[in-house]
């Protein structure tokens, strides 16, 4: 029996730049797949969603992503709906995953993003030290 989860997370980039898309999407992907041990046999990533919001246009996260190479999975992007006071320069991304055994999944929230469930990430830090 397989059980499906989905990993949640979100990071910001101070500049829309290639280079901050680039390394901020590849450390959050990083982070989710330590996070939720989806490196063995016991889990796999079976689709990639990513959302950006629309002051991100330099590169896209999923070419990010794919270039990276540890995730081979479908990506699919789109683009967060414009609404004021949402949090700028962000992306956000959710891993569909198959296990084996059944688990809670581990969300991970960086940098700016963290204002966005400060719950989850409260939790995280204080589990890391």
């Amino acid at each position: 029996m397989e059980y499906m989860i989905a990993v949640r997370g979100a990071t910001t980039v101070e500049r829309d730049t290639k280079e901050e898309i680039e390394y901020k999407t590849c450390e959050l992907v990083n982070e989710l797949i330590d996070a939720n041990a989806l490196t063995g046999a016991d889990a796999r990533c079976v689709s990639v969603l990513i959302s950006t919001t629309k002051d991100i246009h330099s590169f896209y996260p999923a070419r990010a992503v794919r270039e990276q190479g540890r995730i081979d999975a479908p990506l699919f992007s789109c683009a967060e709906p414009d609404i004021e006071g949402a949090l700028p320069l962000c992306i956000r991304v959710m891993l569909t995953v198959a296990c084996r055994t059944e688990r809670q999944p581990r969300h991970i929230y960086l940098h700016g993003a963290k204002t966005l469930r400060p719950d989850l990430c409260c939790e995280k830090e204080e589990e890391r030290k």
